[in-house]
């Protein structure tokens, strides 16, 4: 099994030993590239990617674990195409971090093929994630991406034949095309309230995995993932204005699930995903029953053309990969993303939501700001806003979510 895991990796990867570089891939305008040199010039990072540690941590992956594939990246005698960050070592090689992240994943997915049952199920899901980040920031375009989102879709599928839970994969009809959705489920003895779990633009849906196995599935909830336009399983759609429409669609055809009790719908969106699922929650209110946002940008940085031009390059390549942008414009851009606010697009204005939105956010986020957590409340029948200041990241992580589920749990079992 070792040697056909190998294979599979080599057999995937072997086309693209000269693909182009990850940071590379979006182009800018002359001005929007002077503005990242200035953005980069003030920020100093060393890494073009946003290392994102503590939620890796989160999810499962052992820090140390972390600290070791980045120093492998890092002290790579392959020369960077952009000298100032480590991660930028282009083709599938030693040092680039598609190869070091892909071949973690391998070390995951061999020992999880000798182990049986839920041993078996947590192996590969560490396996899908090392592939996870493997692709990040999923840019569509990239090659070495599009083939680690293969071998996460390939691991993920085994965590579910594994695991004692049960995960049914949905093809739901949108636009002549399908919509693809996991479905988790704790049990089938009947239909159970279901909760919708949209991630932000960099995230993948099978990331979400322990929001189900420690938290849902313990109150008896089951959750349906779907990737956001323009990433993972969805890139076919770009991400529009209408940023919501393929989870309006899932929520419309629920009631086509057996396994699911459609009158007990709830919703948790994180990052830019809580913007989508906020939209959701005024636009669907009689088919909604609760909502939680975690750090959603609803109208402030949105709305704000400084706060985003000052974004690091990877956030903005990751918003034009949703948009379809091959060459961007950061000004043009900035002023468009306006669009995506709920106060311009007139939801957060006069009438309420009936469903009550938790708005959480973390001091110090500069993406989700208390502003915005307070303008939701105020336009949600029984809405609240939270602002959690926990020390550590990782504990505000699991604070958040026990909050959210207790908050989702209370109204779906009214």
């Amino acid at each position: 099994m070792e040697a056909q895991s190998k294979n599979i990796s080599e057999s995937l990867f072997k086309k693209h030993q000269h693909a182009s570089e990850t940071s590379s891939l979006v182009q800018y305008l002359k001005d929007s590239q002077i503005q990242l040199d200035l953005t980069q010039e003030r920020t100093k990072s060393a890494w073009y990617r946003a290392l994102r540690r503590v939620e890796w941590s989160w999810q499962g992956l052992d820090p140390i674990e972390t600290e070791s594939v980045l120093a492998r990246i890092a002290s790579s005698s392959n020369q960077c195409q952009h000298p100032i960050w480590l991660d930028t070592i282009a083709g599938y090689r030693p040092g680039n971090w598609s190869y070091e992240w892909t071949q973690q994943g391998m070390l995951h997915q061999n020992k999880a093929t000798s182990l049986k049952g839920e041993a078996a199920s947590h192996e590969w899901y560490i396996a899908s994630l090392c592939f996870s980040i493997a692709s990040y920031p999923h840019l569509n375009s990239d090659m070495l991406s599009l083939q680690a989102q293969i071998l996460v879709n390939k691991a993920y599928s085994q965590v579910m034949e594994h695991s004692p839970y049960i995960i049914k994969k949905l093809k739901i009809p949108f636009d002549n095309k399908t919509i693809d959705a996991n479905l988790h489920l704790p049990h089938t003895e009947r239909p159970l309230p279901v909760v919708i779990v949209c991630a932000g633009v960099d995230t993948l849906q099978t990331d979400m995995w322990r929001i189900f196995h420690d938290y849902l599935a313990q109150h008896e909830i089951a959750m349906l993932t779907i990737d956001m336009p323009g990433i993972g399983t969805n890139t076919h759609w770009k991400l529009t204005e209408d940023s919501c429409r393929l989870h309006h669609a899932v929520l419309n055809d629920l009631r086509n699930i057996p396994w699911v009790d459609h009158f007990k719908v709830g919703l948790i969106g994180l990052r830019f995903g809580g913007n989508l699922m906020t939209r959701m929650a005024f636009l669907e209110p009689e088919k909604v029953h609760a909502c939680v946002t975690l750090g959603a940008p609803i109208h402030g940085l949105l709305s704000t053309p400084d706060k985003f031009t000052n974004m690091p390059k990877m956030h903005i390549d990751a918003i034009a990969s949703r948009l379809g942008r091959k060459s961007v414009d950061i000004a043009s851009l900035a002023k468009q993303m306006s669009a995506w606010s709920l106060k311009s697009q007139g939801l957060l204005a006069s009438r309420k939501t009936p469903v009550p939105i938790l708005a959480l956010g973390l001091e110090g986020d500069p993406v989700g700001c208390k502003e915005d957590n307070q303008s939701v409340a105020r336009f949600s029948q029984g809405g609240k806003a939270m602002q959690l200041t926990s020390k550590s990241i990782h504990q505000g992580y699991e604070q958040a979510l026990k909050i959210a589920v207790d908050w989702l749990n209370d109204a779906l079992k009214e």
